[in-house]
């Protein structure tokens, strides 16, 4: 019962997840209409000045392609986020965010370093490892559908291709990791069951054997025919 009540749809669950994504379209909009170039405000590691992506650059994007492959996925697996832990969703997304650009500007190559990209695997890594360490069968269920979606994503926290911040999916990744562990007790967790013990299994020992208590073989002595 107290899984269903968690389990209620509500509109914030698609509030967030909506928000984020009208938020990095608008901020590309300006970006074109006004002729302005964001990438100097994603993260640059090692650099004080490009400490500021840390904050930043998930927001920021380089193109409409590189924008469009990023929302789809952000809005499956945030919804997915806020419908199954909306418990730490907010604290996921934001604190997860903050460490997954700080780790990036901490072990990244000197280049700018934009895109949500790093939230996107921060989300799959949370989501997919949280069903299998919480063993839930709807988490579990949930962990397979992601990863028949997104599992391809897994290569590419590699540096396997250029041109793109492979560092960002790994740190996004291994910092999902390390959320679902330390939040693997808040939320929807597998119930434990304990069955009641009832007056027919005092009729028995522990061996299975037919046992009455007494009191029940008192009775019976007295019952006569």
């Amino acid at each position: 019962m107290e899984d269903e009540n968690q389990l209620k749809i509500s509109k914030s669950v698609f509030f967030i997840p909506v928000l984020y994504i009208v938020s990095i379209w608008f901020i590309y909009w300006v970006e074109i209409y006004f002729n302005f170039n964001f990438n100097k405000y994603g993260v640059f590691p090692r650099d004080p000045l490009g400490f500021r992506g840390v904050f930043l650059m998930h927001f920021i994007h380089s193109d409409t392609s590189h924008l469009f492959n990023n929302s789809i996925p952000l809005f499956v697996l945030l919804s997915s986020l806020f419908y199954f832990y909306r418990d730490v969703a907010l604290k996921i997304l934001i604190f997860g965010g903050i460490l997954t650009g700080l780790s990036t500007w901490m072990i990244a190559r000197e280049s700018y370093h934009i895109g949500a990209s790093g939230v996107v695997y921060l989300l799959f890594s949370f989501v997919f490892f949280s069903g299998i360490i919480r063993k839930h069968y709807r988490l579990v269920a949930l962990s397979l559908i992601v990863i028949f979606l997104y599992g391809s994503m897994i290569w590419y926290v590699l540096p396997i291709k250029d041109g793109m911040s492979w560092e960002g999916h790994l740190s996004g990744f291994l910092v999902g990791l390390l959320f679902a562990f330390i939040y693997r007790n808040k939320g929807i967790t597998k119930q434990e069951h304990h069955f009641k013990e009832t007056a027919f299994d005092l009729l028995f020992d522990e061996n299975g054997n037919f046992s009455p208590p007494k009191e029940v073989e008192e009775e019976n002595d007295e019952i006569k025919f």
